[in-house]
């Protein structure tokens, strides 16, 4: 006589947990793309004196790709308090924007604990899959979508310090590059396929030097000519370049 055969039965998921997997799945390739730029910022951080649990704290406490580099930078040149806060306050001033188009896709009930985590983890990579991917953004999805990238942001920072300190000086420097690699990796590709980015760069780029080797504007540290070329760049492409209006 033949005994049949019973497998335990697995508890089936319960929408909270497929909501973020299904959020974690969407948020995993920005994880793998994140840990690059990550590991070049725990170089560059490393290499300029900072010890790499302070880096990797950074990265856990930041998350803001592009203003933490420019902090960093600014932090490591002995910049004010002031300086840094503005300047990382320019660069991240998109994030405004970005949470504020998400809001308006919020799911309904959620709580100022949960829209406070969901601010937290919106970057430009984020926002992209969560704008297109969702009608509606519920929290157990967003929980999901973020967790990947900001472990994959700690990870590679983390990585990034520890290589750099274990590694002698000389390949310290020539690591350094690899920082000015990834923003040239960055800029070119979209600047080659439209002309408002490239003059809007070029404009950046001509403010940024001026302020750098004009006589009486090099005075300017480090911090505010980041801030005013910024500044300058944004009103140039908002008044030549609008974004036009599309017909429905």
């Amino acid at each position: 006589m033949q005994i049949p055969f019973f497998s335990p039965r697995k508890p089936a998921a319960t929408p909270y947990q497929q909501e973020f997997f299904l959020g974690f799945r969407d948020g995993f390739p920005i994880a793998l793309g994140y840990i690059p730029v990550s590991f070049a910022f725990g170089l560059l951080a490393v290499k300029g004196g900072l010890p790499a649990w302070v880096a990797t704290l950074i990265s856990l406490t930041n998350l803001t790709s592009a203003g933490q580099f420019a902090g960093t930078n600014l932090i490591l040149a002995g910049a004010s308090l002031l300086e840094i806060t503005f300047t990382t306050l320019i660069i991240n001033l998109r994030y405004l924007l970005m949470s504020l188009s998400l809001a308006q896709k919020l799911a309904p009930g959620l709580t100022f604990r949960e829209r406070s985590l969901m601010a937290f983890g919106i970057t430009d990579e984020t926002f992209a899959v969560a704008s297109v991917a969702r009608a509606e953004i519920s929290f157990p999805y967003m929980l999901g979508l973020i967790t990947g990238p900001y472990l994959g942001w700690g990870t590679g920072t983390l990585l990034g310090g520890l290589v750099c300190t274990l590694l002698p000086a000389n390949l310290q420097e020539a690591l350094g590059i690899t920082l000015y690699a990834m923003f040239i990796a960055l800029v070119v590709p979209p600047a080659k396929k439209s002309r408002a980015i490239s003059l809007i760069i070029a404009v950046a780029v001509g403010i940024s030097s001026a302020l750098a080797w004009l006589p009486g504007l090099r005075l300017l540290s480090e911090g505010w000519r980041i801030t005013i070329a910024t500044i300058v760049a944004c009103l140039f492409g908002a008044a030549f370049f609008p974004r036009k209006e599309v017909s429905k």
